[in-house]
């Protein structure tokens, strides 16, 4: 297909999509119709119309000699690193799951184990062509008319606009990844590691490539350093019967293909298939790989989430009702063993996914320091509420050490701020000058309402 045929197709749907757009009645809010999520704000199904995007699944090229490509708004993770790899291409940063979106990463906020050194999936956009709330269509970049749109987008997770198009950077790759898993028997010795080489990008003189980590126990935690390597003695395969968090602890040099160490953590959803029985050796020789996926580990959450079934069977048996605890949140890389001792202490869930990051530049609605090294801490689950105490007991304590840690939590999952404190947290100030400029209707839901009260 030649550029100019894939130019055509991309205009053929924005148009169609704008008639559908200005279709809905004024006055009527408006949603994606969306076969995929990956967020944990539940929400009662809604009446409101859904705007059909699935024309915007789409690679529409990629340039190897820029390294850049041009992508639909829409398009997964899964099906850009297909489109980017024969080209010895990624992108700058890879989320761990198959079915995130470019869009999806892009308006709310998406992290790996390159965000050490290139920050998070937005900071690699060059433009983006977004239909914004009020029904038009503009291209914005760091330095056109709408630049306050393009530096404002991330985190407002669709309520000023959705994406159709993006031109992103693209970084080499090598065949292979080697692996080393350092164990620490101390969070202050390992985020005083975490932080050094996130400022020097190297260990024992080594660039390092990528770097995450993983806490088991107080005293059992791990940094995972990957490097790019030519060829390898073995490559390990973990999207069978193997697993990959496990191996963390069983070996400490491990050998993947570029491509199954950027999806290492979607086979088991992270550590979260166990809640299936996926990790019991017999069910995950009757469960088909092809269904050992993030995505279908979510359809399951979701359809549970929508019968009850767990939580009646655990009344039934009598048993105090348990808490989702589904969150990721940042501190800076020298408050990270506060964060952890306080997590142990007060909420008590293992492993806990450790991500460090730097972002390069200042984002308004989600302001870390640009330049100074962050730790991502993921974690999610379930933990049984204490006798007498509120559903979002665990929650709202993480919130509220987050915030005295001088770090941020990301809004894909529930959040229980008051709305003062909800705009401090979020620039209230930048965000309706936004929303009056590029929603003046409020067709899109207010970024409080959708990620607070769950509209």
């Amino acid at each position: 297909m030649t550029e100019l045929a894939i130019g055509r197709g991309h205009e053929q749907a924005v148009e169609a999509l704008r008639g559908s757009y200005e279709a809905i009645p004024a006055g009527t809010p408006v949603r994606l119709a969306k076969r995929t999520s990956n967020l944990f704000r539940w929400r009662d199904p809604s009446a409101a119309p859904g705007l059909d995007v699935s024309a915007f699944d789409r690679v529409l090229s990629v340039d190897p000699e820029e390294r850049t490509a041009q992508v639909q708004g829409m398009t997964t993770y899964e099906a850009l690193v297909d489109a980017t790899l024969p080209h010895g291409l990624m992108p700058t940063v890879v989320p761990q799951l198959k079915t995130i979106t470019l869009g999806g990463a892009v308006t709310g906020l998406g992290i790996e184990s390159t965000s050490f050194r290139d920050g998070l999936p937005h900071e690699a956009v060059l433009e983006m062509e977004v239909l914004t709330g009020g029904g038009q269509i503009v291209t914005a970049t760091r330095d056109n008319e709408h630049a306050d749109l393009f530096f404002g987008f991330p985190n407002s997770y669709g309520t000023l606009g959705y994406t159709l198009r993006l031109k992103i950077e693209l970084r080499p790759v090598r065949p292979y990844v080697r692996l080393r898993h350092l164990r620490f028997r101390d969070a202050a010795e390992l985020s005083r590691v975490m932080g050094e080489i996130t400022t020097s990008g190297t260990f024992e003189d080594e660039t390092v490539d990528f770097m995450d980590g993983t806490y088991f126990a107080p005293d059992e935690q791990y940094v995972t350093l990957g490097f790019f390597a030519d060829s390898a003695p073995y490559t390990s395969d973990y999207t069978g019967q193997k697993i990959y968090y496990r191996s963390i602890r069983e070996r400490s040099v491990d050998f993947l293909t570029i491509r199954d160490y950027l999806w290492r953590w979607d086979t088991d959803w992270f550590w979260c298939s166990g809640a299936f029985g996926v990790q019991n050796p017999t069910v995950r020789r009757l469960w088909p790989d092809k269904y050992k996926r993030s995505d279908v580990y979510r359809k399951l959450v979701s359809y549970d989430r929508r019968y009850h079934f767990v939580a009646r069977a655990e009344r039934w048996r009598g048993l105090r009702p348990r808490e989702d605890v589904i969150q990721d949140i940042e501190v800076p890389v020298e408050r990270l063993p506060e964060f952890l001792e306080f997590f142990h202490e007060k909420v008590g869930m293992s492993p806990v996914w450790l991500c460090p990051l730097r972002a390069k530049e200042r984002w308004p609605l989600y302001p870390l320091e640009a330049g100074r090294p962050y730790v991502n801490v993921g974690f999610w689950g379930t933990v049984r509420l204490p006798p007498g105490q509120i559903p979002e007991y665990h929650n709202r304590l993480i919130e509220r050490e987050v915030a005295a840690l001088d770090g941020h939590k990301s809004l894909y999952s529930t959040a229980f701020y008051g709305r003062e404190e909800f705009w401090r947290n979020y620039d209230g100030e930048t965000y309706r000058r936004l929303k009056g400029a590029y929603d003046p209707g409020e067709r899109l839901l207010d970024l409080y309402d959708k990620c607070v009260r769950g509209r």
